[in-house]
């Protein structure tokens, strides 16, 4: 008779392996169909080819070992499930140091934020926004047509409504520039030139696949958005971390309901 701990460990597996075969299947999808996946979804192709065949593996352990009652399989699974708990670990608090500097500041009576590289984490400048980096980040935006969103209308309209600082940083000139605005995406450069000496206001160009995506208020602006969503992704691996450790826990009381029924198979032979 199947214990409880066999039955769970099997169906979490079974629910696994079937998340594990869709992503692979996707990510081979965009191998395959290229001129049907936009430069975003090519991204996510490695990744969840990776992910999926590392699901892949840790069902199929899981479920030979649940289903055929096989120690040496379970035990591989209580390893990999160790593994995964420890990376979890490390990874969570990877991503509360690395996003635990800066803050946006906020314009004198704007609602846009700017930022500076240095309000970041070292490793976030030098891993997102490094030349290889940002240049598929950049192609992404172009892609998505990122800027073409943002309402129209004249400057001080943008303000008192307040644009996201990821379109604030990429979609416009800094407003220390001192540009003027014919359109959302449209500004002009005052005949004096800008009104300070910083790089941006010499990357923008109003061709609409540039823009400001080279300026560093865009780069930083990125920054900010990555930091709030990997704080997200640290609850959230927090949760995942959880349920991994209590998935281990059942998979060490099957590995040992394994290891009790052969026992009482070799008892029971015995008398026989």
């Amino acid at each position: 008779m199947a214990r409880p701990s066999n039955i769970i460990i099997t169906i979490l597996n079974v629910l696994t392996l079937a998340m594990a075969i869709l992503a692979i299947g996707f990510s081979m999808w965009l191998q395959i169909h290229p001129g049907n996946s936009s430069l975003c979804q090519k991204v996510l192709h490695k990744p969840l080819l990776y992910v999926g065949l590392a699901l892949f593996v840790v069902s199929l352990l899981g479920l030979i070992g649940s289903c055929c009652r096989l120690s040496f399989f379970m035990w591989l699974y209580s390893a990999v499930l160790f593994l995964m708990i420890l990376g979890l670990i490390c990874f969570t608090i990877f991503t509360i140091i690395v996003t635990n500097k800066g803050v946006g500041k906020v314009l004198s009576k704007r609602g846009v934020q700017e930022y500076r590289l240095g309000d970041y984490s070292r490793w976030l400048q030098n891993f997102v926004v490094n030349a290889e980096n940002w240049d598929e980040i950049k192609s992404c935006l172009v892609d998505v047509n990122f800027c073409r969103n943002i309402d129209t209308g004249k400057p001080p309209e943008f303000y008192q409504k307040g644009l996201p600082p990821i379109q604030s940083g990429c979609c416009k000139p800094p407003a220390y520039c001192g540009f003027e605005s014919k359109n959302a995406t449209f500004w002009t450069m005052p005949e004096t030139g800008p009104a300070v000496p910083d790089a941006d206001c010499r990357t923008w160009s109003n061709v609409q696949t540039q823009l400001c995506f080279d300026c560093q208020s865009c780069k930083t602006a990125f920054l900010d958005n990555i930091k709030k969503e990997w704080k997200t992704l640290a609850i959230i691996n927090t949760c995942i971390l959880v349920l991994v450790i209590a998935v281990y826990s059942v998979g060490c009381c099957a590995l040992r309901n394994n290891r009790r029924s052969k026992g009482y198979a070799k008892h029971r032979g015995g008398y026989l």
